[in-house]
């Protein structure tokens, strides 16, 4: 079956592609990347760690070797992975080893975890065209294989739309977004 049918209809969850990126607080990430067109759903959650459903405690302390990442699931007959890697690297300080914003440590430093040596490929060109766009020699974020992905517990799933007043007020006491100007010029 073709991912999205000649009528319009969505296609189904199975025939969409998955995406997985750390961009720091996985709330923004996902908020940011939910409103691109081709990509159905965001959800929050741990990758490339060591430990089995990690918590988000456990997370959190760095015990773990998890980032908090995001799984993006998309139609690729609307935005291709490297489409989408592009993206991502806009809705991050791509130059932040350290964390993101005021979330510092391991746990939330950037990474795109690919799923094969294609879009190993397309994720190191995106890297590369972010890295000669802010005039860099290289970016921090790394490109790394896919090794797990735990969903995070349900309270973090769509925190920007359950919890509005305490996502704004998170998302601007970061300073992510007048960051974000800074680095990309861009307006939010």
């Amino acid at each position: 079956m073709k991912n999205q049918s000649s009528s319009g209809t969505e296609p189904r969850k199975e025939d969409l592609k998955r995406a997985y990126f750390a961009g720091g607080c996985f709330w923004c990430t996902e908020h940011d990347l939910k409103h691109i067109k081709g990509v159905k759903e965001v959800i929050s959650g741990y990758a490339g760690g060591d430990v089995a459903n990690p918590t988000y405690s456990e997370v959190c302390s760095g015990i773990t070797g998890h980032r908090e990442a995001v799984m993006v699931l998309y139609n690729p007959d609307e935005i291709s992975y490297r489409e989408l890697t592009d993206e991502f690297l806009r809705t991050i300080d791509p130059l932040d080893a350290g964390g993101q914003f005021f979330d510092r440590g391991f746990q939330y430093s950037n990474a795109i975890f690919y799923l094969d040596e294609e879009e190993k490929s397309a994720a190191l060109e995106s890297v590369k065209n972010g890295a000669e766009i802010l005039n860099v020699k290289e970016l921090a974020v790394s490109v790394l294989p896919y090794k797990n992905f735990y969903e995070a517990e349900s309270y973090h799933q769509g925190f920007s739309e359950s919890n509005p007043d305490r996502y704004c007020s998170y998302r601007e006491g970061s300073g992510r977004d007048q960051k974000l100007k800074i680095i990309w010029n861009k307006k939010y």
